[in-house]
């Protein structure tokens, strides 16, 4: 039913449970699983640079640096259960990026995470994962993650 199985990830505890979601179907459904991070170009422009001395010190190179090692380790658990996984490294806007990619790759699945949070907070901020859902035509699932309000880095 599946041959391609995109997995927007961000390494976050949300990433996570939908990672172990994703790698699950793709043995089930013997699919190729393809993994995507995406360096948030919102993110990067968002700091002045004035801090940093040289351009290698930025919050662009953290952030790939932070997706290089969320990758790898999917693609540890992906040879651990005999999965197939294509990494990618985008920069751009999220959502925008992510349904851009499955249409690039005609995947059949997006297996996305999302943080249950308050609707208070959806309402005024939103999320990426609600914006692919409104962008795409293609079937997706959402792995929901309960997130603790009192952790300050939301895992």
């Amino acid at each position: 039913m599946y041959d391609r199985i995109l997995l927007s990830t961000d390494g976050t505890v949300a990433s996570d449970r939908a990672e172990s979601h994703a790698l699950d179907l793709a043995v089930a459904h013997d699919a190729v699983l393809h993994a995507l991070y995406v360096v948030d170009e919102d993110v990067v422009t968002a700091y002045s640079g004035d801090e940093y001395v040289d351009e290698a010190e930025g919050p662009e190179h953290g952030l790939e640096e932070h997706g290089e090692e969320t990758l790898s380790d999917l693609r540890r658990r992906a040879s651990e259960v005999g999965v197939d996984v294509e990494t990618a490294i985008r920069h751009g806007r999220p959502a925008e990026t992510i349904v851009a990619y499955a249409d690039d790759h005609d995947a059949d699945l997006l297996v996305l995470g999302t943080k249950r949070r308050p609707d208070e907070y959806r309402a005024l901020l939103g999320s990426v994962t609600d914006r692919v859902l409104r962008l795409t035509a293609r079937p997706a699932t959402v792995v929901k993650t309960e997130v603790d309000e009192s952790r300050q880095d939301g895992r």
